[in-house]
């Protein structure tokens, strides 16, 4: 495709638009769903933790009342968990978001060695074909100059007193 806006190929935003398009939905299909379905299993295995916590609390509270250590150490635990689940959330999110810039860094440079191995085949094509019409064009000339006798005598002697002469 032609160049245009001063360096902006068109055809080369189509190409690198397509590959992003299909990375993120890529990504959505393999990545995102089975992160977030262990986050949410996580999250729900926290959530029956609580419940089972705040089941043991109102037990000790009818039971004896030096059973309030064991209720402050009981939200504690969770307290740890639930920074264990949002550091682990976190991580995974920001993991995956490493991967999928990695990948689409990897196909961009793919696509633009290729775009560049292109254009290198397509400016060797053209010089050849330039080449060649030079040469067919230099065909003429000379035929058109040398179809004169005359014209073909006056190049011979210019020749060869070129040649006495060098």
């Amino acid at each position: 495709m032609e160049e245009l806006f001063g360096g902006f190929s068109l055809g080369l935003f189509i190409w690198q638009a397509i590959l992003f398009i299909a990375l993120i939905l890529l990504l959505k299909k393999f990545a995102w769903k089975p992160i977030l379905d262990s986050v949410n299993d996580r999250e729900e295995g926290i959530k029956n933790a609580l419940e089972s916590a705040e089941k043991a609390r109102l037990e000790m509270e009818n039971l004896q009342a030096d059973n309030q250590k064991l209720l402050k150490e009981a939200r504690a635990e969770r307290e740890a968990m639930l920074k264990e689940a949002r550091d682990m959330k976190i991580k995974m999110i920001e993991d995956a978001k490493d991967e999928a810039k990695e990948t689409a860094g990897k196909l961009i440079a793919q696509a633009q060695a290729t775009i560049e191995t292109e254009k290198k085949a397509a400016i060797a094509d053209l010089k050849a074909q330039v080449a060649n019409l030079s040469i067919e064009i230099a065909e003429k000339v000379v035929r058109a100059e040398l179809s004169n006798k005359d014209k073909q005598e006056k190049l011979v002697e210019s020749m060869l007193d070129d040649a006495k002469l060098n």
